[in-house]
């Protein structure tokens, strides 16, 4: 019965699982520049400085100690190492001049060099959803300790002194730096639930698939992209075999996003009807002039039922969604569409001559601008071509295989690439700027390796 029961269990819990669409890998490059612009920021450890000299409400006065400053802090190094399973480890090292009344009578000046170190827990906000950091354990560790005090005036008497009083000050000034700090960086996560727009066809959010886990090399956030048509319902992500995984071979240190092709055929799929298109140019770049002239060298049939040359119109429909393909190296975008042309005459409707059914691929070649995903296309070739409806008879459609390779390189690779202008929005996570990545294509994904300004 208990075999029965783990079986069901495990046939439910694969049916529910789903890969993730992207993923990103944050390395110790990201976290180093995010807590690092945070702390500069804040100005965090300044503002606590001069706290420290105000009377603070409920707060007992240090004994042996009055008008107590402090002045001189020092620019703070911080070092970060992650903690698997928990989050990362912060130490953050500076230095100050605590300066008041000594119980002696006198000014005194103590200047202390001192490591503040915390355990920032990375875990999912339960109201929002967010990934949000939050410090545990801190601690204040005395590296030197220097005093304007004689060293030989009551040596323990001072001693004794100088320990109760940093450990009294310290822990209560310090420490509240690092959460101040956290809150900084938290700010950095907070537009990862926003919609972020495909033009005017429809949405991207990046929802999280699970709390990020970190290892003891990186953060990982694995993402459910939500694909939302603006007038619709959101397009699912196809289930493509084995999901794709990072390749080995980056800077230690350095971070990584993965775009499954899956996901971003899913994002095409928001602009197919864009790539629906009318043509009735009868001069297109380098192509004879677009009569039925030009098809009655392939097809016999037309030059007796047009005696007379007429102009030509084309009719490009999408009937599938576009769908992308990965190999190292390369990227395919594959399209399946009729072409429906058209005899025009000065007088009366169009005359449909043929519709054929076309399967055709280009070559994609990615970008990154304004932190968007750009796509520019190339035909790679006509895989193949059928032949639907057809008002003058019977024609082998191989015969046209040349005219419509060329027709779709001059007179519809332009109008897609004009429609994947638009871009894609890539996660708007801890102030990323994604402009700088270097672009790797690889087995069902696409992989930017990010870098710092």
């Amino acid at each position: 019965m208990l075999h029965i029961l783990c079986l069901v269990l495990c046939v439910l819990l694969t049916g529910t699982r789903a890969d993730p669409g992207a993923q990103l890998r944050l390395g110790m490059d990201i976290m180093n520049h995010e807590v690092q612009s945070a702390m500069d920021e804040s100005h965090i450890l300044e503002k606590m400085a001069a706290e420290a000299g105000k009377n603070q409400p409920g707060a007992k006065p240090i004994k042996g100690l009055t008008n107590m400053k402090v002045k001189d802090v020092q620019l703070p190094v911080i070092t970060l190492d992650f903690v698997p399973g928990v989050g990362v480890f912060q130490c953050v090292s500076t230095g100050m001049t605590i300066t008041g009344k000594s119980f002696m009578g006198g000014n005194m000046e103590i200047i202390v060099v001192l490591n503040i170190t915390a355990t920032n827990r990375l875990l999912q906000d339960e109201e929002t959803g967010l990934p949000m950091f939050r410090s545990e354990g801190c601690e204040v560790i005395l590296v030197s300790v220097k005093t304007n005090l004689p060293s030989n005036m009551l040596p323990k008497m001072v001693n004794k002194f100088l320990d109760s009083t940093l450990h009294k000050v310290l822990p209560g000034l310090m420490c509240p730096a690092i959460d101040a700090v956290l809150v900084y960086v938290n700010k950095k996560w907070a537009n990862l639930n926003e919609p972020l727009s495909v033009g005017q066809m429809g949405t991207v959010k990046y929802a999280l698939a699970a709390t990020p886990a970190t290892t003891a090399s990186h953060i990982q956030v694995d993402f459910s992209p939500v694909v939302q048509q603006q007038q619709g319902e959101a397009i699912k992500l196809a289930e493509d075999g084995e999901a794709p995984e990072f390749p080995e071979g980056y800077a230690k240190g350095s971070s990584q996003l993965l775009l499954a092709a899956s996901f971003l055929s899913a994002e095409l799929a928001l602009l197919q009807k864009s790539f629906d298109v009318n043509v009735q140019d009868e001069r297109i770049g380098d192509l004879p002039p677009q009569t039925t002239a030009a098809l009655a060298g392939f097809i016999p049939k037309v030059a007796k039922a047009y005696p007379k040359p007429k102009p030509l119109a084309t009719r490009i429909r999408v009937i599938k969604p576009p769908k992308v393909t990965m190999k190292p190296g390369k990227s395919l975008l594959h399209f399946h569409s009729t072409l429906e042309t058209f005899a025009l005459r000065r007088r009366g409707k169009p005359v449909s001559l043929f519709l054929l059914e076309a399967h055709f691929s280009l070559n994609v070649q990615y970008s990154v601008q304004e932190n968007r995903l750009r796509m520019a296309t190339s035909l790679d070739r006509l895989l193949s071509l059928s032949r639907g409806a057809s008002s003058i008879g019977k024609f082998k459609e191989k015969n046209l295989t040349g005219f419509i390779t060329d027709f779709l390189q001059e007179a519809y690779i332009p109008v897609v690439n004009d429609v994947l202008q638009v871009g894609f929005p890539l996660p708007d996570i801890l102030a990323i700027n994604y402009n700088l990545a270097e672009l790797d294509i690889v087995e069902n994904a696409l992989v930017l390796d990010l870098k710092l300004d």
